[in-house]
């Protein structure tokens, strides 16, 4: 799970520091707060590749963080993980359906959590379980830099290939031009964001040969997200 990032939200500065220490032993870059408010910004900021949220925090609470995390197109589909002490099954029911994707009750076993954690991303970001990725009919070999669908060999260009690497890694996921262009070009001042839509073109092209399902979702004014039920 090496370069995982974490977001903790966490109010409790001692049990803060225990879950911190727990993550970064096993590979995560943890960013922490206490507060609601700046959990927010921060999940703009750092893109968490999941987010471990105590349900009582300051200023707002975590239960309405995890309800403005779901309504962001960035944070739409991060895995966040509920850390409280209630326990009652309404407590966890309303969790669930604010958008938590799982629920720790206090007080629980950090070495529990960690792994906890780690099944999460494994479900929805296989790039940090290994080398191999998979969305759809589509399969991608890290390692040695090949493409299949349906079984049949996609040739990509080393731009298409990041580019479908970023998606594979977050499927479902929107992304804005920008925010592609930080992702799979690191921001270069000789790219700009038309070049986005040439590339995604191509990309297009080469997934779609044989008039195969279009699995690149356009979301008007948003950006693309590689999604099968678009």
């Amino acid at each position: 799970m090496a370069n995982a990032r974490l977001l903790l939200v966490e109010d409790d500065r001692a049990l803060a520091d225990l879950v911190t220490f727990h993550f970064e032993r096993a590979g995560y870059d943890v960013t922490r707060t206490g507060d609601g408010e700046e959990a927010l910004i921060l999940a703009d900021e750092v893109r968490p590749d999941v987010v471990l949220l105590d349900w009582m925090i300051e200023g707002i609470s975590g239960i309405e963080v995890c309800r403005r995390l779901r309504r962001r197109t960035t944070t739409a589909n991060v895995p966040i993980m509920m850390l409280t002490a209630r326990g009652e099954e309404s407590d966890r029911i309303r969790g669930f359906e604010t958008g938590a994707d799982d629920y720790v009750t206090k007080p629980f076993s950090p070495r529990e959590l960690v792994a906890r954690v780690g099944a999460v991303l494994r479900r929805v970001r296989p790039a940090l379980a290994g080398e191999q990725l998979g969305y759809a009919d589509v399969e991608m070999d890290v390692a040695s830099h090949r493409v299949r669908r349906g079984g049949d060999q996609v040739p990509l260009g080393p731009t298409e290939f990041r580019l479908l690497k970023h998606f594979l890694e977050h499927p479902g996921r929107v992304f804005s031009r920008e925010r592609l262009l930080d992702a799979v070009w690191s921001h270069d001042p000789d790219i700009d964001a038309r070049t986005v839509d040439v590339h995604v073109r191509r990309l297009r092209q080469a997934l779609n040969a044989g008039n195969r399902v279009d699995l690149i979702r356009t979301v008007r004014s948003a950006g693309y997200s590689l999604d099968a039920d678009g």
